[in-house]
């Protein structure tokens, strides 16, 4: 049983950041045209062009791939539950698929943090995955350079982003006990 509980795991977890990948970069205005834009979409699109039939995006903010995500989360919670032990509750599956979906974008802000920072090392910046990277962090650290004092060229506006997404995922860990 472990074994096939990873399996589930596996592929519900690589549905869920596809689909969070998904709403992220439209939501970032990100380029539709890179290379890995192209992937995400293709990748997502037989999922969640039905739904945006009737969930239409509201400017950046495409309603229905964050349903998707939701559903995504919770249909992997309602599998676990099933091949564990059969009891279903809607309303904890409901809340653990919200934490699941903030959890995972959390996740993905991190390591695509630190794969920005590892590249800007030896990286000279012409590549689609690295423009991707850029431009869905750049949102959320743009504020926090403006808020820090000038350092000489130091920036550590990456450095307080990591941290305080990982305060915020121990913070959901306390309070729901996931993650």
């Amino acid at each position: 049983m472990n074994a096939l509980g990873f399996l589930i795991e596996v592929l519900f977890g690589l549905a869920l950041m596809a689909v969070v990948l998904r709403f992220w970069l439209q939501a970032a205005r990100a380029d539709f045209y890179n290379p890995v834009s192209q992937t995400i979409v293709k990748l997502t699109n037989p999922l969640l062009l039905p739904l945006q039939t009737f969930l239409p995006s509201k400017g950046q903010w495409n309603i229905a791939a964050l349903l998707l995500a939701f559903l995504v989360a919770a249909a992997k919670y309602v599998v676990l539950s099933l091949m564990l032990n059969g009891a279903l509750n809607p309303i904890a599956i409901s809340i653990i698929s919200l934490v699941a979906v903030i959890n995972e974008f959390l996740t993905l802000a991190f390591w695509i943090l630190i794969i920005r920072a590892i590249l800007s090392w030896f990286s000279q910046g012409h590549n689609p995955a690295e423009l991707i990277m850029m431009q869905l962090t750049e949102p959320f650290l743009r504020p926090i350079r403006n808020l820090l004092p000038p350092m000489g060229g130091l920036d550590l506006s990456v450095l307080l982003a990591i941290i305080a997404i990982q305060f915020i995922k121990i913070l959901l860990g306390d309070l729901f006990g996931v993650m």
